[in-house]
C-alpha cells in the first residue's frame, strides 16, 4: 500500500481537527489495526477503549492525562493502555496508530 494513494477522511468526533485512514482492522479480519491519522489544530477529547500505539511521523503531539502530559515529536512513540482518559493535542502532526483490539467499537455496542 502506498502511502500517497490512501484516502484520509474526517475522524468521526471532531472531524474538523483529524482526518484518518485506517490500513489494516475489522474488514481485513485482522484483530489489530493500524492506520495513520493528521492532526490539525486539535484539542481532542476522549477515552481509549482500545490499547494503543502512536508513532509521530510529523510534527508535535501531545496527550493530556489524569496522571501526565506525553509529548511525542518526530519518530517518537506514546503508548496507551486501554481505559486511559485523556485530551489529544496538536498543531499539525501525522501519526501512525496501532490498537487492539481491532473491535473495539463493536464490543461496546455488545456490552449490556
Amino acid at each position: 500500500m502506498q502511502f500517497s494513494s490512501l484516502e484520509f477522511q474526517p475522524r468521526f468526533a471532531f472531524p474538523e481537527m483529524a482526518n484518518v485512514v485506517e490500513v489494516a482492522g475489522v474488514e481485513d479480519r485482522s484483530k489489530l489495526a493500524g492506520g495513520f491519522a493528521r492532526f490539525n489544530n486539535a484539542r481532542i477529547p476522549w477515552q481509549v477503549q482500545y490499547d494503543e500505539l502512536i508513532l509521530v511521523l510529523e510534527g508535535k503531539l501531545s496527550i493530556e492525562t489524569a496522571r501526565e502530559t506525553l509529548q511525542a515529536g518526530r519518530f517518537d512513540t506514546i503508548w496507551l493502555p486501554s481505559g486511559t482518559a485523556l485530551t489529544y493535542f496538536a498543531e499539525n502532526a501525522l501519526v501512525f496508530y496501532s490498537l487492539y483490539p481491532s473491535n473495539w467499537a463493536q464490543q461496546l455496542e455488545s456490552r449490556p
